[in-house]
């Protein structure tokens, strides 16, 4: 937790097997700009709303960091995804003592049947028991606290949510934990549901090699399909590759990955894959002292054609940036 943090990068170097290809990265949001001292943007989530802007929500407070003081999400808006800078909006939610919520970690938010759903991790008396808790909206700033909460219980600090449907209908959320409650070694870990209030008994996805409690190496989950493959994106955090380091791992299934299915690393942390209006694919990165929210194009080097019947090979070497494609 004491260790120096360096300067962001500017380029994601180039992963292994040409999988993945990551540009330059633009600061997008500054939370520091207005204020008398730096702020940071860590894990974080971007949706676009039915009112036509991007809402970006995240971990926020004053540098230097202090995770257990992050007690306020950030809420950030924009008209389009590329725009800078984004605007700065009021905190949108505020940890509540009398809901059990010590921190606000890692948002998530969807959209279904008319509501937008958050999951947010709000800690726990016990580390071995942290709680992740479900809030309503029905336009991305007024929230609701859900009466089901918490809709998840685990540990070591169970966090980091991330939903997303299958093609039979149903919800999976992915976060990251330890293979006992207590500690161990950190995993990816993943509930089932169709409601999205009431979650299954955890499954167990991914199981890194490093053993520990707090952090670890299976931070921030994000898994999206892409053809008949499901790509895991999960932080490093200061092992193997450093802070500023995401592995990508690839799988048909969408409830196993392990070390041979590793396929890459994009240089930035907290990574969230994002598709433009016009197809086109970006990622992510933030961070202690990293002064915020960047953004970078990504390419798909996996030889599937997009909509105007070139490969995204051809797209890069032609243009220098990828075109409108499908998502399968």
């Amino acid at each position: 937790m004491t260790q120096e943090r360096g300067p962001t990068p500017l380029v994601a170097k180039r992963p292994m097997r040409e999988l993945l290809q990551v540009g330059e990265f633009s600061h997008i949001y500054d939370p520091g700009v207005g204020e008398p001292t730096p702020w940071y943007i860590n894990d974080h989530c971007i949706i676009r709303g039915h009112d036509g802007l991007w809402h970006m929500f995240g971990i926020t407070h004053t540098e230097p960091f202090s995770p257990m003081e992050e007690r306020r999400l950030a809420h950030a808006t924009s008209p389009e995804l590329t725009a800078i800078p984004w605007k700065k909006e009021k905190f949108p939610v505020t940890a509540c003592e009398e809901h059990g919520e010590i921190h606000l970690w890692a948002p998530c938010v969807i959209f279904h049947e008319d509501l937008y759903y958050m999951y947010v991790c709000v800690g726990g008396r016990e580390n071995s028991a942290y709680r992740i808790h479900l809030l309503t909206s029905t336009n991305l700033r007024d929230w609701e606290r859900h009466h089901a909460n918490p809709v998840i219980v685990d540990g070591f600090d169970a966090r980091d949510p991330h939903v997303i449907r299958l093609e039979d209908g149903t919800w999976v959320m992915y976060y990251t934990a330890t293979l006992r409650p207590e500690g161990g070694k950190h995993i990816v870990a993943a509930c089932r549901s169709n409601d999205l209030i009431h979650w299954s008994k955890r499954e167990v996805v991914f199981i890194d090699e490093e053993e520990g409690t707090f952090g670890g190496s299976t931070e921030s989950p994000f898994v999206l399909k892409r053809g008949e493959y499901y790509y895991l994106f999960i932080c490093n955090n200061d092992r193997r590759r450093g802070y500023d380091a995401t592995d990508v791992y690839q799988s048909r299934n969408p409830f196993h990955w392990n070390f041979q299915d590793w396929v890459g690393v994009i240089n930035a942390h907290a990574t969230e894959i994002v598709r433009d209006l016009d197809g086109k694919w970006y990622a992510t990165h933030c961070g202690w002292d990293r002064g915020g929210l960047y953004l970078a194009p990504l390419w798909w080097m996996d030889g599937k054609r997009s909509t105007n019947g070139l490969t995204e090979e051809s797209n890069v070497l032609q243009t220098g940036r990828g075109r409108n494609h499908d998502l399968h």
